[in-house]
């Protein structure tokens, strides 16, 4: 598939209502292909873009943005969740919350508010599975991870383990979600976890590989990666040679961007057809 075209904050608003993702980097979105396919399916006259902004632009992004009347908003992506808290207003009290905002919308006053679709992307997979009293596993104490231990703070799940570089910033997120555990370093031994969410960056294309024993999960244990560039991880690979059962980054994805479809966009996304989608985006 030819990639798509990347955008700089400095490029020139279209004259059609638009939205976009944002990050650093950002040349493996799929966000563009997911929302243009809706937009076309629901033959909606606007636009869905890429666009590369590092962490020194962002403020000077928004403002910009701010500015547009045609700009309906935007999904944020690795590194900006938490930084987007100080940039917009919070209505819905993400900061005391989540802490991390993924997405920013306009409202109908052109006020620009952050809101969190993850936590409800991240769940949606997992919602027959029976975590009740359950160990989890997770790598990474980002803003991805944030989301999915808020959702799991909800599931009423036993004792959580997160994998980190950084233990004081993983214990600190415990802490956060009132969640029981333990912080282990990234080369530290898995627990005998019903469920393993990979949040973090690793395995992802150009980042360094994940390299976890899974040997100690739960034999009926179940693997999500929410790395979706490459779609089939090395982690899904070694969960598979398991007899695992696996949940590929793609769930969450769409999931996260059908909510966020709606804010911008003020229609459904049309999710009977995600077995086309899921096509296109695996191509």
């Amino acid at each position: 598939m030819s990639q798509l075209p990347q955008h700089s904050i400095a490029d020139d608003a279209t004259v059609r209502p638009y939205a976009e993702v944002i990050g650093d980097p950002i040349s493996h979105s799929k966000s563009p292909l997911i929302h243009g396919f809706w937009l076309k399916k629901l033959g909606i006259d606007a636009d869905y873009r890429a666009t590369h902004v590092t962490p020194d632009d962002l403020p000077v992004f928004i403002e910009k943005r701010r500015a547009d009347p045609n700009w309906r908003g935007c999904n944020v992506t690795i590194p900006h969740k938490v930084a987007m808290l100080d940039l917009v207003s919070d209505p819905g009290s993400v900061r005391d919350s989540i802490g991390a905002m993924n997405t920013v919308v306009r409202n109908e006053g052109g006020d620009l508010f952050g809101t969190n679709t993850d936590a409800a992307g991240f769940y949606a997979p997992i919602a027959d599975l029976d975590l009740d009293g359950a160990p989890v596993a997770i790598v990474g104490a980002g803003g991805a991870a944030r989301a999915v231990l808020f959702a799991l703070s909800r599931m009423n799940v036993g004792p959580v383990t997160i994998l980190n570089r950084s233990p004081l910033k993983a214990a600190a997120l415990l802490s956060r979600f009132g969640l029981k555990g333990e912080v282990l370093p990234l080369t530290g031994r898995l627990p005998a976890a019903k469920l393993l969410v990979n949040t973090s960056a690793l395995g992802m294309e150009g980042q360094p590989p994940l390299d976890l024993d899974l040997l100690p999960l739960a034999l009926d244990a179940v693997v999500y990666d929410i790395v979706y560039a490459p779609l089939q991880t090395a982690l899904l690979d070694a969960a598979e040679a398991r007899g695992l059962e696996t949940i590929d980054g793609l769930e969450m994805l769409v999931g996260q961007a059908a909510a966020a479809f709606e804010l911008f966009f003020g229609q459904p996304a049309p999710r009977e057809h995600d077995g086309e989608l899921r096509e296109l985006l695996i191509q």
